[in-house]
């Protein structure tokens, strides 16, 4: 069986996990979890992970992978709620996405309620901490 080619795309701020808002996104980098999931689901994913505080990045990224990988995860961060031209780049390829979010976006402020990835995904994961993104790699494993 070949392995499925998954990238993890994170957003803005998210490079400070770990250290950002421990009370609400946990003590743990992104990268201590990555390192988690390559164990996980080593035997069936090539994963990959990029991290832009910059939306054309995360976009062009969406562009450059979206019609050659089995899936992205990805959590969008503030874009989340304000960006559809991220939400368009999701739309615009072949290649299925699941949002995570690490804290549940609708026990939050009321503009984190509107998301504009969650019609241009498959599913989304919200409020599962970074179990969140082990949930959405087995999404996309049994897409």
């Amino acid at each position: 069986m070949s392995k499925k080619k998954i990238i993890i795309l994170n957003g803005p701020n998210l490079n400070l996990l770990g250290r950002r808002q421990p009370e609400i996104y946990g003590s743990k980098t992104f990268e201590d979890h990555l390192a988690i999931l390559k164990t996980k689901f080593g035997d069936q994913t090539d994963l990959l992970y990029f991290q832009s505080n910059h939306e054309g990045s995360l976009i062009d990224l969406i562009h450059e992978y979206g019609f050659h990988v089995d899936g992205f995860v990805i959590n969008a961060g503030a874009y989340t709620h304000t960006s559809i031209a991220i939400a368009d780049a999701i739309r615009s390829v072949t290649s299925p996405a699941v949002e995570v979010h690490i804290s549940n976006i609708y026990e939050r402020e009321s503009f984190r309620h509107v998301s504009y990835m969650k019609d241009a995904c498959i599913g989304s994961i919200v409020g599962k901490g970074m179990e969140g993104y082990d949930l959405a790699i087995e999404m996309i494993l049994d897409h």
